[in-house]
């Protein structure tokens, strides 16, 4: 093998990927048998740090930059004058067992750019994840970005190897794809997904009356999405990804602030900023209707179809709806509790199992991990002066100025994605 020109592939193809964000999971309990490599049980692979404090990551590359698609969003578009590269299967697996085995890695996240056409391309990856767990014993995690169009067969083969499957949604809107990449269609981001989901529950449903089944993609489905590259409204973001969640059951939708490298007049300017901000009110937006109990209406919806950038959607949801505070933390259900400002999930629990050993006031809430810098305009006690007398865009100013970092100044305008 000629490992200059693999190192030479692996710079294209690994810096191709890093526009896809959509590369952590968790739920996987793919166990080491047999004396194989690695083991995806019990913990989440991403680009990031884990609960526990590790740090764990992944190869992440992409199979090829070649493509026969000319979306206008993308680096490896068909029109655009890059260096083009392809792995093979083989060079694939030899990099991802080395990598390793090296410990550089702990799974590895593969996509690919569509060269000849779907099925051409999703053989060959489905190819990559088979050799590596049959051949290699390999049982660290795998990631797959399957590829639109491909068929279904192939679909449900790639589950059998792979630990998480996803399909990119791309855009959030019909019109945006028709716009952006008008040789692809809505309906072959969708199709893919459904046979995914369909397959998770058919599998589920075996798996409880032969236990020896297979297990199919573990770690379940995710998707992402462009924001930026057009103009859709939060509230058509929000529209796109709850019916994700709600159709197909996915584990995760992604949002990835568009980065502005090529030139087109469809698209933002280059040097236009990266919408970092936006893209983090958007996940959070997600938390709100995942794990608090908010329908999301109730956040981005025809009167408020724009997330305010300036403060998180579950305190601008909160100023909109003054009349429902203040709440008294002692006896309001957990419902009420995880809608107040600086309240979380864990904080709401342990409140509710607190107050049953006595009334909790500021200091007991402190201990909790409640962020007083913003509950207290919410709830009530005789520690807390009354926040009603205050409008709330007068409220909105006093919290924001409150939580203003003094190392703000030092804070650059563009974050750097890599």
């Amino acid at each position: 093998m000629n490992w200059e020109r693999l190192q030479e592939k692996l710079g294209i193809l690994a810096d191709a990927a890093k526009y896809d964000v959509s590369c952590s999971s968790s739920g996987s309990n793919r166990e080491n048998t047999n004396k194989g490599l690695g083991d995806s049980s019990g913990m989440g692979i991403c680009h990031t740090y884990t609960e526990d404090g590790r740090c764990v990551s992944l190869l992440k590359i992409l199979l090829t930059n070649h493509c026969i698609y000319d979306c206008l969003y993308c680096v490896s578009r068909k029109s655009n004058d890059i260096k083009r590269a392809a792995f093979t299967v083989d060079e694939v697996v030899e990099l991802t067992i080395n990598f390793y085995r090296r410990n550089y890695i702990e799974g590895l996240f593969l996509s690919s750019g569509i060269f000849k056409n779907s099925d051409f391309t999703m053989e060959r990856l489905v190819r990559v994840a088979k050799k590596l767990r049959t051949e290699h014993k390999f049982n660290g995690y795998i990631h797959l970005k399957t590829i639109p169009g491909a068929s279904d067969e192939l679909m449900q083969e790639a589950g059998l190897w792979a630990d998480r499957l996803s399909v990119n949604i791309e855009l959030p809107t019909k019109s945006g794809l028709a716009l952006l990449a008008p040789d692809k269609k809505h309906e072959d981001f969708i199709k893919p997904m459904k046979t995914i989901s369909n397959a998770i529950i058919e599998n589920k449903s075996e798996k409880k009356i032969i236990k020896s089944t297979p297990q199919f993609t573990p770690a379940g489905q995710s998707s992402q999405m462009i924001i930026g590259a057009t103009n859709e409204t939060d509230l058509d973001i929000v529209k796109t990804s709850t019916f994700l969640y709600k159709n197909f059951n996915l584990k995760r939708v992604y949002y990835s602030g568009y980065v502005p490298v090529l030139k087109d007049n469809k698209l933002p300017d280059l040097g236009t900023p990266v919408p970092m901000v936006r893209e983090n009110r958007l996940y959070q937006t997600d938390w709100l209707f995942r794990f608090y109990q908010f329908d999301p209406s109730e956040i981005v919806n025809e009167t408020y179809p724009h997330l305010d950038l300036e403060i998180d959607p579950k305190l601008s949801w909160a100023l909109r709806n003054r009349h429902l505070f203040p709440i008294d933390v002692n006896t309001a259900d957990y419902h009420m509790i995880l809608r107040i400002p600086g309240i979380g999930v864990k904080s709401a629990k342990k409140i509710v199992s607190a107050r049953r050993f006595g009334k909790l006031g500021q200091e007991q809430l402190k201990k909790l991990g409640i962020a007083m810098n913003r509950a207290q305009y919410f709830i009530t006690s005789k520690n807390y002066f009354n926040a009603n007398d205050w409008d709330s865009l007068t409220l909105r100013n006093l919290i924001i100025q409150s939580g203003k970092s003094k190392y703000s100044n030092k804070f650059s305008t563009q974050l750097s994605l890599f």
